[in-house]
């Protein structure tokens, strides 16, 4: 990173920005040394709320904050990457926030990961939305796609479902545990697109899938024992795709209540699909038909 000399001969900072000089909510000037930043830092990862959550990496970080900046509460971020950030430091001091320029040993104590890609923020969680009050609001809808996920529940499948529902334009999940699609993991591995899709809380499915049933939807399940292949398939324009734990796949009661059962036609050396793979596969080949 390119230096600049100060008029007196002093190596000047390029990070130190003219605002940093009236705004004191920043408490960490740019010094990884800085012992009062360290202490903040260990105080924070010990009070998260639970209206709060860690998102880390550059593209979930810089999506969330162009699509909500007032919900970032505090920022921690290499000296590296902090040029690319110089736009978020300056709305946090203008709006009284503080942001830490730490090493990595730091950031990774922060994010709890050492995925961190030299750039943490401690944002507000989206607020939950229930399955009733998404098909309340978008009952007028002709065509939508949701997924419905049974028993799936590791981050990073959860985070590239999630990516691969925001490039479909696929807007929810219903799922028992909307948080999981707030963690860190699973924020940094949809790379920015978990800002575009919600998590529907249910508490229970085949009741979920009852309503989406009752409000026009058509219920789709994969199987990797049958079914009919999903490229001589004719998807309706509303529909719920359920996936289940790749070990077992969707339980019973799920599977009794699908109006179609579809399956990827492969060469059958291996017995299935990662589930994220499958859930891309899936949402693509309805995107294509719905065009």
């Amino acid at each position: 990173m390119s230096q600049h000399r100060a008029k007196n001969g002093k190596v000047a900072n390029p990070l130190q920005k003219p605002w940093t000089k009236t705004d004191k909510s920043a408490s960490a000037k740019p010094n990884r040394n800085s012992s009062p930043a360290r202490q903040q830092t260990v105080k924070v990862t010990k009070s998260v709320q639970d209206n709060e959550t860690k998102v880390y990496s550059a593209n979930a970080c810089r999506v969330l904050f162009q699509q909500r900046p007032e919900s970032v509460i505090r920022l921690y971020i290499s000296e590296k990457i902090a040029p690319k950030f110089a736009d978020v430091m300056k709305y946090l001091a203008a709006t009284k926030k503080a942001y830490h320029i730490v090493d990595d040993a730091e950031l990774e104590k922060v994010a709890g990961s050492g995925h961190h890609g030299g750039v943490v923020m401690l944002v507000k969680r989206k607020p939950t939305v229930t399955l009733a009050q998404y098909l309340q609001s978008n009952s007028r809808k002709r065509q939508d796609c949701l997924l419905a996920l049974d028993g799936v529940g590791n981050a990073h499948n959860l985070g590239a479902i999630t990516r691969s529902c925001a490039h479909f334009g696929v807007g929810g999940i219903i799922i028992k545990q909307p948080e999981l699609l707030q963690s860190g993991a699973a924020l940094r591995t949809a790379e920015g697109g978990g800002e575009f899709v919600d998590g529907l809380a249910c508490d229970n499915l085949p009741l979920a899938l009852k309503l989406c049933k009752e409000a026009g939807y058509t219920l789709i399940t994969t199987s990797s024992h049958g079914g009919t292949s999903l490229y001589q398939s004719t998807l309706p324009a509303k529909v719920v795709i359920v996936f289940g734990e790749e070990m077992f796949g969707v339980s019973k009661n799920v599977a009794q209540s699908a109006d179609i059962a579809l399956q990827i036609p492969g060469s059958g050396k291996v017995e299935s699909l990662n589930v994220s793979v499958a859930a891309s596969l899936i949402l693509g080949e309805w995107y294509r038909q719905q065009l």
